[in-house]
């Protein structure tokens, strides 16, 4: 009785289907394993050499070298650069980039720098040190006298390479530098590896499950209610899209359950770390001081959108564990290539 008015509601319930996910040892799973190769361990150990690189001054120009002399336009009263920078590579004419090649110090060189940069007028502006409209207009050739050549020549692996890697004497040879450059990018490749078994996991287990049968009138009316268009409809391959997310829902929860996972602040503070850890991966920074990795997490934790991205993934990380120790994995060793593409079929 509201307001002196009796009201009738009628409830619609839609019960959760029944089904067991409960995995033992008699469920065969594959976990699909990358193992790093030379050439990944050349690359990283390239990239380190490279980040401990410097500038050199060369005799002769090389693709990639920057180049600083006199830019002289050729008609009467023309645009003159004394100190003119630019680096011939990134030149979209060929013809044009090949009259450097080769080049040295005090030579001079007659080419078009509209047709060179395709008449980009940003870069154009840059070099002659003029307004981008005024530059668009130069269509003349220039003489150029190169004055100085610079390469940025990376490092020889050496000691100064390891330190700044993995910090101070952690490696002390090129052996143990490619053994560690090995087990970092491995390390790498097993979060990968366990992502594709989360994945496998949810095929196998809802082949196994089967078709589940919900009450599709009540849940089609429920999306239609989230909807903001409330003329939209829901054409048949969505909803089953739908029947499939919820489907792996209620087995990823009761697969939770079933191992007894539980969220601490420690496991939300962790799945921080390892995700700021994957960025500074991602800039080739793999020796991130201990402070500073903690700092950047707790800034992430605080995040309020953030915060509910750190809890699934700390369920995950242990909801993967819970499926290495309860099911049986088929191992197997595959390139990259392979992975990405069974990832993909998965997607």
């Amino acid at each position: 009785l509201v307001n002196g008015k009796d009201f009738d509601f009628e409830f619609r319930i839609a019960l959760a289907p029944k089904f067991d996910a409960t995995l033992t040892k008699a469920d065969n799973i594959v976990y699909s394993k990358i193992e790093p190769t030379e050439e990944m361990i050349d690359g990283q150990a390239k990239a380190y050499a490279q980040r401990c690189g410097e500038y050199k001054q060369m005799e002769s120009y090389e693709s990639g070298d920057m180049l600083k002399g006199a830019l002289v336009e050729n008609v009467e009263g023309g645009i003159d650069v004394k100190e003119a920078v630019m680096m011939p590579s990134y030149m979209k004419n060929d013809e044009q980039k090949a009259l450097f090649e080769g080049k040295k110090v005090g030579d001079t060189i007659t080419f078009n720098p509209n047709i060179a940069f395709d008449g980009h007028a940003a870069e154009l502006a840059s070099l002659f040190m003029i307004e981008k409209d005024k530059a668009a207009e130069v269509k003349s050739d220039f003489n150029f006298t190169i004055k100085e050549i610079t390469r940025f020549v990376a490092s020889e692996i050496n000691q100064t390479v390891f330190d700044a890697a993995y910090g101070k004497d952690t490696v002390k040879s090129e052996e143990e530098f490619r053994a560690k450059i090995k087990e970092e990018i491995a390390s790498r490749f097993a979060v990968e590896s366990d992502y594709k078994l989360l994945l496998d996991t949810r095929s196998y287990l809802m082949n196994r499950i089967g078709k589940l049968e919900y009450s599709e009138s009540i849940l089609k009316e429920l999306m239609l209610a989230n909807k903001e268009d409330k003329d939209a409809t829901i054409d048949d391959e969505t909803f089953q899209k739908s029947l499939d997310e919820l489907t792996w829902h209620l087995i990823k929860e009761q697969l939770v359950k079933n191992a007894g996972i539980k969220i601490e602040e420690t496991d939300i503070l962790e799945a921080a770390k390892d995700a700021t850890r994957a960025q500074f991966a991602q800039y080739g920074m793999g020796n991130v001081p201990d402070e500073l990795l903690e700092n950047y997490a707790m800034e992430l934790v605080k995040q309020g959108k953030s915060k509910e991205m750190l809890v699934n993934r700390a369920i995950d990380v242990k909801l993967i564990g819970a499926i290495k120790e309860a099911a049986t994995l088929n191992e197997e060793s595959i390139s990259v290539e392979e992975f990405n593409k069974k990832v993909a079929e998965n997607d």
